[in-house]
Formats: structure tokens, C-alpha cells, sequence
């Protein structure tokens, strides 16, 4: 029976690591923001076979308040526009212990990053990679919803 409790107690502790969070530039008014583009190229792309988790990706950004733009459309919008544009990076980053789905949001204009959005889930192994990485992604796209709140 010990034995059962210590194992329980030592998969809450590592649970209990397993944060979500945003990180929020001190300098910078997030309400001006309207429009978000995401960055799918080779250093921000997910392989293939993990192309339902991009969509899900796709969906947190677009749950929030910021309207999705193609990066193929960038230079069509106008400079106002493009000056109310966040560019999004997000990675991927799966191991046994915990899955974190990270969103970087970057000022167009100016390359500043100015929020950073932080999924991350557990199961230990347990329910396997996919699982955990859709968990992740629903732990990131509450934390952009959060930081992008649509009105009222």
C-alpha cells in the first residue's frame, strides 16, 4: 500500500510541474493588435504526419480576437494594417516527462517579441505523444485566448 501511495504521490509531483503560461513584453500594448500571421516555413513546420496538431494550432490563434492573415498576404494589407500584425512562431518540443506547445508572437514592424504563450501537459508516458500533444495545444490555446480576449 505504501508503495502504491509513493507512486501516486511522485505522479502528482511531476504533474504538478507541468505549467501553462504567457509571458507578456512590459513595453508593449497588446490591444493594438488585430491582425496574426503564421510563420509555416522549414524552421516553423510540423511534420506531415503531425498535421492535425498544426490545424489545432491554427484554430487557438484563430479562437482568439486577432484575425488570421496568410503569410502568403502579408504585403497585401496596408501599412496600418501591417502595423496592427503579429507574427506567430510556435515549436513543438515532446518528451516522456512533458509535452510544451510554445506560440511566440513578434511585433511585423519591428521583429520585437511581444508575448509568448506556453501549453504544456503530462501524462507521463502514459497515454502516449498524440494525446499529449493535443493537451498541450488546448493548454496553449486557452493561454492565447487569455493574452488575445476577443470583446464583448
Amino acid at each position: 500500500m505504501k508503495k502504491y501511495i509513493l507512486i501516486l504521490l511522485s505522479l502528482f509531483f511531476l504533474y504538478s510541474c507541468t505549467t501553462s503560461k504567457t509571458v507578456v513584453s512590459q513595453n508593449v500594448n497588446l490591444n493594438k493588435y488585430e491582425y496574426a500571421s503564421i510563420i509555416n516555413n522549414d524552421t516553423y513546420h510540423i511534420p506531415a504526419e503531425l498535421m492535425e496538431y498544426e490545424i489545432q494550432l491554427f484554430d487557438a490563434v484563430e479562437n482568439s480576437r486577432l484575425k488570421l492573415v496568410s503569410d502568403a498576404r502579408i504585403y497585401e494589407l496596408s501599412t496600418d494594417r501591417q502595423e496592427k500584425l503579429l507574427l506567430v512562431k510556435y515549436g513543438v518540443n515532446v518528451q516522456q516527462e512533458e509535452t510544451v506547445v510554445t506560440v511566440n508572437f513578434i511585433d511585423y514592424e519591428t521583429g520585437r517579441p511581444v508575448a509568448s504563450c506556453r501549453g504544456a501537459y503530462s501524462s507521463l508516458g502514459i497515454a502516449g505523444a498524440g494525446y499529449d500533444i493535443k493537451e498541450a495545444i488546448e493548454q496553449v490555446a486557452k493561454q492565447i485566448s487569455t493574452t488575445f480576449p476577443k470583446s464583448n
